[in-house]
């Protein structure tokens, strides 16, 4: 019996991660390219032609220096996609290996962040407008007339 219960169980989270996928491959889909990345790096669609290729190059700059943290998150999802696929689950090796993508997930974001932050610090106001713009459309909501003034 606990046989099955744990059959039962590994097959609900696979069930759950399929759905996720193909919930994340449909948006994408209609979205189409304006929809790939998530919110910040989208955002820079909204600069100028030549900024916008620099904004990108530092992107792809990112993701290139954090080759290895992604192929390790990357092996860690499949390390949980085998468990999942065991006749016995070990949920605590599952959850480790979830826990080892989810680190390198927020590594690589993080590491995107700090990349953008530095490029709107050395960018023009009219940049940081656009990328305000962006994140404004991005996040479903209308960008403000009049921009907010600090304290």
């Amino acid at each position: 019996m606990s046989m099955s219960r744990n059959l039962i169980i590994a097959s609900l989270v696979l069930n759950v991660f399929l759905a996720g996928a193909l919930a994340g491959g449909a948006v994408w889909i209609r979205n189409g390219k304006s929809g790939q990345g998530y919110f910040l790096e989208a955002a820079g669609g909204r600069l100028p032609e030549q900024d916008r290729t620099t904004f990108r190059k530092a992107l792809r700059e990112v993701r290139r220096e954090s080759r290895q943290v992604i192929l390790d998150g990357q092996q860690a999802r499949r390390e949980a996609a085998d468990l999942l696929q065991q006749p016995v689950l070990d949920t605590t090796a599952l959850s480790a290996a979830l826990e080892r993508a989810r680190n390198a997930d927020v590594t690589v974001r993080a590491r995107l962040e700090q990349r953008i932050v530095e490029y709107a610090a050395a960018g023009s106001a009219e940049g940081r407008r656009a990328l305000a713009e962006g994140l404004m459309r991005r996040g479903g909501q209308q960008p403000s007339a009049t921009p907010k003034k600090s304290p």
